[in-house]
């Protein structure tokens, strides 16, 4: 495709696409917050005041610069991008300096609704007195909704006496009914600040295992999937594909559905391995009740179905290894421990090394093996109801977004994941810092 030379052209192509679409959005955006005040739209409507500028705004583009016609065909693409990447991204990052949750939601609250009786202006009686009917002392700011068959409008209440409510703006329909709006308003680093306090019963635990977690999983899934690999990549080995077949059937498989298999299996009164070690003589092990267990076993669990990726991509990387190296050293008389220390892990070391490190960061937010084993739990003194003995910061983050206090507290949720976010990226800077993983070979 065609584009002005260099880095600066390519981002030029890119910000004129990008700002197309933005202002598109933006503009789709703002015409149906205006028409809403007349009548209530259907939802299709954005689309198409986002089309009746798209595609005038492409054509005149297209005209400044013919070159960039060719970029279209990265319109869809990047409009998905635009829709499921960034956007909830911005949002995430928004609603983090908010108090955003199930009871503060942005929308009107349908108890509170009541009939408009009389309507002069911006000036509206209810059928029952303001304070009791909106449940608001003082109403004064307060956000409402007003609507009819058809049309909604929003607006803030000036004065409240009585039944009579002054709004800040006249309504352009006579209106029916009246409901207060459940708003949720910006609270800058409350958030935070909220998070830090608490940070004794809930973020410095909770990293704390979350960062085990995360090492401990990779470690030991790198170890025996080394082992095995080392061993599977014996020619000599009989039924070698057989093995492999059979040692990868856990990774094969539904993790949701393993994960459920394998709470069965730990239960502590019922469980098939506590049923074993009373027949061996050995007390049944609270394996998803005591916090330090439930540990380890979320640590077992997670190498058995971690641990096929590990021995596949070490099976792949020891077939690059060329067979006359090995020739070479056993001329020379070294034996197969000095072959293994000399030629085989230095020559493992550069492919797997970006491995391990994804794998890290996909176990630091690895939130489905903790939520369906242990829910978090258990519960452990000291500690927030949302970051239990094995909450690792996302399934925190999920807790606290979906049923913190009996509520969902969205705003405090985002917030947490944000701190998720920046403390991923430090781990991961940290990582390609001492690795070397991401540093130029000259």
């Amino acid at each position: 495709m065609k584009h002005p030379p260099g880095l600066k052209g390519f981002l030029l192509a890119l910000g004129l696409l990008l700002g197309l679409l933005v202002l598109a959005t933006g503009v789709a955006l703002l015409g149906y917050l205006a028409l809403e005040a007349y009548f209530a739209p259907p939802g299709w409507t954005l689309l198409l005041l986002a089309l009746l500028v798209l595609v005038p705004g492409a054509i005149l583009i297209g005209r400044l610069f013919p070159w960039l016609t060719d970029w279209y065909y990265f319109l869809p693409a990047l409009s998905f991008l635009l829709v499921f990447t960034l956007y909830p991204i911005g949002l995430t990052l928004y609603l983090a300096f908010t108090d955003y949750s199930g009871a503060k939601n942005g929308f009107p609250d349908r108890s509170t609704e009541t009939r408009v009786v009389k309507q002069e202006g911006n000036r509206l009686t209810l059928e029952e007195p303001v304070r009791e009917a909106l449940r608001c002392d003082p109403c004064r700011g307060e956000p409402v909704e007003v609507y009819a068959e058809g049309h909604r409008a929003r607006a803030k209440v000036l004065e409240a006496e009585g039944s009579t409510l002054l709004l800040d703006r006249a309504l352009p329909f006579p209106a029916a009914f009246v409901a207060k709006v459940n708003a949720f308003r910006f609270v800058g680093l409350k958030n935070f600040a909220f998070i830090l306090s608490q940070a004794s019963q809930a973020l410095l635990p909770v990293f704390a295992w979350n960062v085990v977690f995360a090492g401990a999983t990779v470690l030991l899934n790198a170890l025996v999937g080394l082992v095995l690999g080392l061993i599977l990549n014996n020619k000599a080995l009989k039924l070698r594909n057989f093995y492999r077949t059979v040692l990868i059937v856990s990774w094969a498989l539904p993790g949701v559905i393993t994960v459920q298999v394998w709470v069965a299996l730990l239960n502590y009164n019922f469980g098939a391995i506590n049923r074993l070690l009373g027949v061996l003589g050995i007390y049944p092990i609270p394996w998803l009740n005591d916090p330090d267990w439930a540990k380890v076993a979320i640590l077992l669990v997670n190498l058995w179905l971690g641990f096929p990726y590990m021995m596949t991509a070490t099976l792949g990387a020891l077939s690059t290894i060329p067979d006359e190296l090995y020739e070479a050293a056993k001329v020379d008389g070294a034996t197969p421990w000095q072959a293994l220390w000399g030629i085989t892990l230095p020559l493992l070391e550069k492919p797997m090394v970006p491995i391990l490190l994804s794998s890290f960061a996909f176990n630091f937010n690895n939130f489905y093996i903790i939520y369906l084993l242990t829910g978090g739990g258990p519960a452990q003194e000291g500690r927030l109801a949302t970051a239990q003995a094995t909450d690792i910061l996302i399934s925190w983050a999920y807790k606290t977004a979906f049923s913190a206090e009996g509520q969902s507290a969205y705003g405090l949720g985002a917030a947490i994941s944000l701190l998720i976010f920046l403390l991923t990226v430090a781990i991961s800077l940290v990582n390609f810092r001492v690795t070397g993983a991401l540093r130029e070979v000259r």
